[in-house]
């Protein structure tokens, strides 16, 4: 497909990093793979994850296709841009549309990126996952790759200001193992293992993160972050959820 949007987003978004001085730390970026393709999982910590989790993929020279709500596709700036990039809208009333749109696109040879959270975690832990992500990659005969991000959430994340241009904020990308979902294999204990293969690698990202202090709001209450407990994140999200349109 043409790709006349996404790269100069991208050369964007590199530029911005550089004059912000991100300080990032990048593993396991060699198990993307260059060709074919693959189901990209990440946590969700940040309203910038797209752009974090896409970045996992470019030393593969890759771009990712996000699935992504329905409701940015319909933005007047955003929507053009997602479009443009080849994203995979979701309207949560008829996934079966963006599933089906996102197994094409694995078939077709891309990487398609998904959320599996849904959205994104306050408590700065990986919440209950979907089993999509395994259910694509099985019939789509390609890996399921799990990804961490730590970091992001210092520059915008839900309930708390916006501090995009902070400067010299590390920024962690760890790339796991691969999985590889086989068609009547079992999906729900394989989603389970995918989300402690998740949990595992944001503890590394968290717990070997440049900045360590205690009490600050971005570090998750187990490490001695003042960030809601998953409990109480459950129950700011069930509080919030009547109110969304």
């Amino acid at each position: 497909m043409a790709e006349i949007v996404y790269p100069p987003v991208l050369r964007t978004a590199l530029t911005a990093f550089k004059l912000l001085d991100l300080r990032f730390h990048l593993e396991g970026t060699e198990r993307i793979p260059r060709s074919g393709g693959a189901v990209l999982v990440s946590n969700h910590v940040s309203y910038l994850d797209f752009i974090f989790a896409g970045f996992a993929a470019h030393p593969a020279g890759r771009l990712v296709r996000f699935m992504a709500k329905k409701e940015v596709f319909d933005h007047p700036v955003s929507g053009p841009l997602m479009r443009g990039m080849h994203h995979i809208p979701v309207d949560r009333s008829a996934g079966a549309g963006a599933y089906d749109a996102a197994v094409r696109a694995l078939k077709d040879g891309e990487i398609v990126g998904n959320f599996a959270e849904a959205t994104i975690s306050r408590s700065f832990t990986i919440k209950e996952i979907k089993n999509g992500p395994i259910r694509m990659a099985a019939e789509a005969g390609v890996p399921v790759i799990p990804v961490a991000l730590w970091g992001g959430q210092r520059l915008w994340t839900k309930g708390r200001p916006r501090k995009l241009l902070q400067r010299h904020v590390p920024i962690t990308i760890l790339v796991g193992e691969p999985m590889h979902p086989m068609p009547g294999d079992d999906i729900a204990a394989l989603t389970d293992d995918l989300r402690r293969r998740m949990a595992d690698l944001l503890d590394e990202a968290q717990r070997t993160y440049p900045d360590q202090p205690r009490g600050v709001w971005w570090q998750p209450a187990h490490l001695g972050g003042t960030a809601p407990t998953p409990e109480e994140a459950a129950a700011l999200d069930a509080a919030a959820r009547p109110r969304r349109t």
